[in-house]
């Protein structure tokens, strides 16, 4: 294997940092965005309960706000609800945008991962066959032994942009439609909560 590396030269490095750099945010993400974190199961009912109970203090607040995302959100509501309806709106949208701000970090490198290594392992195509028609070039046709080191080089590092390539493609759509699915999610509990405080107060 160490051999293939050396083979694929300068280029075959750089693909292999990117993929260290992919395997992190992949695993960071799929950590982060899980449903159970992102939108805790019966939160929205807790909230509900203290209100009824009139026990909300600021350490309640807090601590549904260090809960997770939706509990940002959440947050945002408790803390202007003494305000109007559409304060306290701007103020769950407000809050929300940095949620979802938040839940794409890192993938905008992870598309960028997914853009670049096969162009880089593009170019080390390129620069293996540099190095055959150089070659070829010095020494003709008659000595397969010293294309074969140019084509190593631009078939290696061609496979291994496309392997690091594909996945970081895939887990980059994967997690985009993950945060499109978990931000609908929230926007539902937001209104939910929007209901609750103040259809009661309108009846």
């Amino acid at each position: 294997m160490f051999e293939l590396i050396q083979t694929g030269g300068l280029l075959i490095w750089l693909i292999i940092l990117c993929s260290i750099i992919s395997t992190a945010i992949v695993i960071e993400r799929i950590w982060t965005l899980k449903k159970s974190a992102v939108t805790p199961f019966g939160l929205m009912d807790k909230v509900e309960q203290l209100l009824d109970e009139d026990e909300l203090d600021p350490t309640g607040v807090a601590d549904i706000r260090r809960s997770s995302p939706l509990g940002k959100i959440l947050a945002a509501g408790l803390l202007n609800i003494d305000q109007h309806r559409m304060v306290m709106k701007e103020a769950i949208e407000e809050a929300g945008r940095h949620v979802v701000h938040d839940m794409e970090k890192y993938l905008t490198t992870l598309g960028t991962i997914a853009t670049i290594t096969p162009l880089l392992g593009l170019l080390g195509t390129v620069v293996g066959m540099i190095d055959v028609f150089a070659a070829i070039t010095a020494q003709g046709v008659g000595n397969p032994t010293v294309l074969a080191g140019g084509i190593s080089k631009a078939l290696i590092t061609t496979a291994a942009g496309l392997t690091i390539g594909i996945p970081s493609l895939m887990f980059y759509r994967f997690f985009r439609g993950r945060i499109t699915e978990l931000s609908v999610s929230m926007e539902q509990e937001a209104l939910r909560f929007l209901e609750f405080v103040h259809g009661d107060r309108d009846s």
